[in-house]
Protein backbone atom coordinates (compact mmCIF):
# COMPACT_ATOMS: atom_id res chain seq x y z
CA UNK A 1 0.00 0.00 0.00
CA UNK A 2 1.70 3.20 -1.38
CA UNK A 3 0.19 5.82 1.40
CA UNK A 4 0.47 3.50 4.45
CA UNK A 5 2.70 5.26 7.28
CA UNK A 6 3.89 1.85 8.16
CA UNK A 7 4.59 0.07 5.13
CA UNK A 8 6.94 2.57 4.69
CA UNK A 9 8.36 2.22 7.43
CA UNK A 10 8.91 -1.58 6.97
CA UNK A 11 10.34 -0.66 3.40
CA UNK A 12 12.53 2.02 4.58
CA UNK A 13 11.41 4.72 2.77
CA UNK A 14 10.67 6.03 6.68
CA UNK A 15 13.80 5.82 8.92
CA UNK A 16 12.84 4.40 12.19
CA UNK A 17 14.56 3.34 15.45
CA UNK A 18 14.46 -0.27 15.00
CA UNK A 19 15.07 -2.50 17.91
CA UNK A 20 15.05 -5.45 15.72
CA UNK A 21 13.42 -7.68 12.95
CA UNK A 22 12.50 -10.77 11.12
CA UNK A 23 12.03 -11.66 7.61
CA UNK A 24 8.63 -11.03 7.93
CA UNK A 25 8.11 -8.02 10.98
CA UNK A 26 9.40 -5.44 12.15
CA UNK A 27 9.98 -3.91 16.08
CA UNK A 28 10.93 -0.20 16.71
CA UNK A 29 10.35 2.30 19.16
CA UNK A 30 6.97 4.19 19.11
CA UNK A 31 7.73 8.24 18.89
CA UNK A 32 5.03 8.79 21.11
CA UNK A 33 5.98 6.35 24.20
CA UNK A 34 3.17 5.92 27.19
CA UNK A 35 5.55 3.85 29.39
CA UNK A 36 9.14 3.74 30.06
CA UNK A 37 9.38 0.90 27.45
CA UNK A 38 7.28 1.17 24.74
CA UNK A 39 7.76 -0.30 21.17
CA UNK A 40 5.89 -1.53 18.34
CA UNK A 41 5.74 -4.95 16.15
CA UNK A 42 4.40 -4.84 12.46
CA UNK A 43 4.07 -7.07 10.38
CA UNK A 44 6.04 -6.52 6.50
CA UNK A 45 3.15 -7.63 4.62
CA UNK A 46 0.05 -5.04 4.62
CA UNK A 47 -2.83 -6.27 7.28
CA UNK A 48 -5.33 -3.34 8.19
CA UNK A 49 -5.89 -5.06 11.61
CA UNK A 50 -7.06 -7.88 13.63
CA UNK A 51 -10.64 -8.94 11.23
CA UNK A 52 -8.56 -9.12 8.26
CA UNK A 53 -5.91 -11.96 9.53
CA UNK A 54 -6.67 -14.82 7.22
CA UNK A 55 -4.89 -18.24 6.78
CA UNK A 56 -2.34 -16.98 4.39
CA UNK A 57 -1.19 -14.58 7.65
CA UNK A 58 -0.09 -17.20 9.52
CA UNK A 59 3.45 -16.77 8.85
CA UNK A 60 3.25 -13.50 9.36
CA UNK A 61 1.76 -13.33 12.92
CA UNK A 62 3.81 -16.25 13.85
CA UNK A 63 6.89 -14.06 13.30
CA UNK A 64 5.62 -10.58 14.73
CA UNK A 65 4.72 -12.94 17.87
CA UNK A 66 8.66 -14.11 17.71
CA UNK A 67 9.85 -10.55 17.48
CA UNK A 68 7.63 -9.29 20.38
CA UNK A 69 9.26 -12.35 22.42
CA UNK A 70 12.73 -11.15 20.51
CA UNK A 71 12.46 -7.38 21.09
CA UNK A 72 10.99 -7.40 24.76
CA UNK A 73 14.56 -9.58 25.54
CA UNK A 74 16.88 -7.23 24.08
CA UNK A 75 15.22 -4.69 25.62
CA UNK A 76 15.15 -5.90 28.95
CA UNK A 77 11.61 -6.40 30.00
CA UNK A 78 11.49 -10.12 29.42
CA UNK A 79 11.89 -10.99 33.16
CA UNK A 80 10.10 -8.22 34.93
CA UNK A 81 7.08 -8.69 31.98
CA UNK A 82 5.23 -6.37 29.36
CA UNK A 83 1.61 -5.93 27.96
CA UNK A 84 1.02 -6.42 24.25
CA UNK A 85 -1.71 -4.36 22.89
CA UNK A 86 -3.23 -3.83 19.11
CA UNK A 87 -5.84 -1.60 18.60
CA UNK A 88 -8.65 -2.32 15.75
CA UNK A 89 -10.82 -0.28 14.19
CA UNK A 90 -11.50 3.32 15.26
CA UNK A 91 -13.67 2.58 18.02
CA UNK A 92 -10.84 0.31 19.51
CA UNK A 93 -8.49 3.43 19.05
CA UNK A 94 -6.72 2.38 16.36
CA UNK A 95 -4.83 5.26 14.08
CA UNK A 96 -2.88 3.74 11.80
CA UNK A 97 -4.53 1.04 9.40
CA UNK A 98 -1.95 -0.92 9.71
CA UNK A 99 -1.57 -3.53 11.77
CA UNK A 100 0.56 -3.18 14.89
CA UNK A 101 1.22 -4.20 18.39
CA UNK A 102 1.99 -2.16 21.40
CA UNK A 103 4.56 -3.78 23.52
CA UNK A 104 4.51 -1.60 26.92
CA UNK A 105 6.69 -2.63 30.42
CA UNK A 106 9.37 -0.79 32.02
CA UNK A 107 7.04 0.02 34.90
CA UNK A 108 4.37 -2.15 37.20
CA UNK A 109 1.30 -1.43 34.64
CA UNK A 110 -2.47 -0.65 35.39
CA UNK A 111 -5.42 -1.58 34.30
CA UNK A 112 -8.07 1.18 33.31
Amino acid sequence: MTDCLFCKIAAGDIPCNAIASNERALAFHDINPVAPVHFLVIPKRHIVNVADIGEEHQQDMAACLELVRDAARKIGVEATGYRVITNNGRDGGQEVMHLHFHVLGGKRLGWP
